[in-house]
């Protein structure tokens, strides 16, 4: 059976970055399932899938704009200082999490601190980057006309 849409994939990966570090694997954990077409996964690295099957391997170089996308300078935000609540650690590099105006939970990292206001990144921290995928397909099944319904793996 081969990968396409509607099916329910399971995939070991190692995601590195241009620079050789390894930003994330399934080493060590259960392999990454999601359903075929429904936005579960970066499109560049879904796209590449498309006909592969179990026991296939690939390394699959994704563009930065076929991943997470270009960092949006809309997405960095200054907050003023007084508007972050006491007992937060205000530090360069520190994660935030917040919630946008439509009620959704958002994280951002702290790229600038000053006696005012603190700049708070709001964009996906691998946006802008280029991500090579070394993947190895392990399952491949129909979906449940309950997942396809539901849009993900149950």
């Amino acid at each position: 059976m081969t990968i396409e849409n509607n099916k329910v994939v399971a995939f070991d990966y190692t995601l590195t970055l241009d620079s050789g570090e390894i930003a994330d694997t399934s080493d060590g954990r259960e392999p990454l399932k999601f359903l075929v077409g429904s936005g579960q996964i970066i499109p560049g690295l879904e796209n590449e899938m498309i006909g592969m099957a179990v026991g296939d391997k690939k390394v699959v170089n994704v563009k930065a704009e076929d991943a997470y996308g270009t960092k949006d300078p809309a997405m960095v935000q200054t907050v003023p200082r007084e508007h972050i609540p006491d007992g937060i650690n205000l530090v360069v590099g520190e994660q935030l999490q917040g919630q946008s105006p439509d009620g959704h939970v958002v994280q951002g990292e702290i790229t600038s601190v000053d006696e005012q206001n603190i700049q708070i990144d709001f964009n996906h921290p691998l946006a802008d980057k280029a991500l090579t995928f070394d993947i190895e397909i392990v399952e491949v099944r129909d979906a449940t006309a309950e997942e396809v319904d539901h849009g993900h793996v149950h």
